[in-house]
C-alpha cells in the first residue's frame, strides 16, 4: 500500500479541433457547402475565437477529448461524474478486487495531529495506519465471503474508503470543458479536483489555443467573482494564472 496523486493524460481528441468547429458554424450559413472543410488554418483559429467571443457554442460541441485520469480518489470521481455531459469508464470495485489499494492523503492533513489515548500522533501516520486496517478488513471480508470474485468483491467493497485510489477515463466536447474548468477551477472547489482540472485545461490549451486560452474559474469571464460574500478574494491571482 501506498499513497498516491493525480495523473491526467490527454489520449484522444479530435482531429485538428479548431478546423472542424470553423467547418460546423461555417455549414450553417453556407449555401455552397463545397468549400466548407478546406480551412486555412489560420483563418480558422480566427474565426473560432470570434465564435467563442460572441457567444455562438453550438459548433464548440463539435470537438471532443478524451482523458485516461489515474491516482484520484473515489471522493474526486464523485465530483467530476456529477458533470452530465460526458462520458465516463471507471476501474470496477466489484470486477476488481482492491487489496493493498494505493490512497490519497490530503494535503491538510501535513502537520497536524491527532489526540488519542493522551498522546499525540502525526496526522498523515495515522491516516496511513487507517488505511492498512482498512485493508485488512477488505481481505478478511472477501475471505468471509469465499474470496470468490466479483461476488464477494461487491459486498466487501463496503468497506473501502474514499480515498481509495481509482481510474477513470473521460470525454467532454470543448463545450462542456470551458463550464467544467470555470466551476472546478474556482478556488473555493475542492482541491483534488481543481488540481485534476489544471492539469486538463493546460492539456487541451496545446491542441486547441483559440479555445481554451482565456479559460478558467467563471470570475475571469464575469470580470469578478460573482460568488458574492463567498468569495475567495484572490481575483488578481487567480487572472495572473488563467487569463490569456
Amino acid at each position: 500500500m501506498r499513497r498516491t496523486k493525480a495523473r491526467v493524460r490527454l489520449i484522444r481528441h479530435s482531429d485538428v479541433p479548431e478546423d472542424l468547429i470553423a467547418s460546423a458554424a461555417r455549414l450553417c450559413y453556407a449555401k455552397d457547402t463545397k468549400a466548407i472543410f478546406d480551412q486555412d488554418p489560420g483563418q480558422a483559429k480566427k474565426f473560432v475565437r470570434l465564435l467563442r467571443d460572441m457567444g455562438h457554442m453550438s459548433p464548440v460541441e463539435h470537438a471532443s477529448f478524451t482523458f485516461y485520469i489515474e491516482g484520484v480518489s473515489r471522493a474526486m470521481t464523485h465530483q467530476l461524474v456529477r458533470h452530465r455531459l460526458a462520458s465516463y469508464s471507471q476501474r470496477s470495485q466489484r470486477y476488481v478486487r482492491h487489496d493493498g489499494f494505493e490512497y490519497v492523503i490530503p494535503p491538510q492533513f501535513k502537520g497536524k495531529k491527532v489526540k488519542e489515548n493522551g498522546a499525540e500522533i502525526d496526522a498523515e501516520e495515522y491516516f496511513r495506519e487507517t488505511m492498512e486496517y482498512l485493508a485488512r478488513r477488505y481481505a478478511k471480508l472477501n475471505e468471509a465471503l469465499g474470496d470468490s470474485g466479483e461476488s464477494s468483491n461487491e459486498d466487501a467493497r463496503y468497506v473501502l474508503p474514499n480515498a481509495c485510489e481509482t481510474k477513470i477515463l473521460v470525454t467532454m466536447n470543448a463545450r462542456a470543458l470551458l463550464h467544467f474548468f470555470e466551476e472546478r477551477l474556482c478556488l473555493r472547489a475542492q482541491w483534488e479536483i481543481r488540481g485534476v482540472a489544471d492539469q486538463m485545461l493546460m492539456l487541451v490549451r496545446e491542441v486547441c489555443p483559440s479555445i481554451f486560452e482565456g479559460a478558467g474559474p467563471k470570475c475571469l469571464r464575469f470580470g469578478k467573482c460573482p460568488e458574492g460574500k463567498m468569495t475567495c478574494g484572490k481575483f488578481e491571482k487567480i487572472k495572473k494564472r488563467y487569463a490569456a
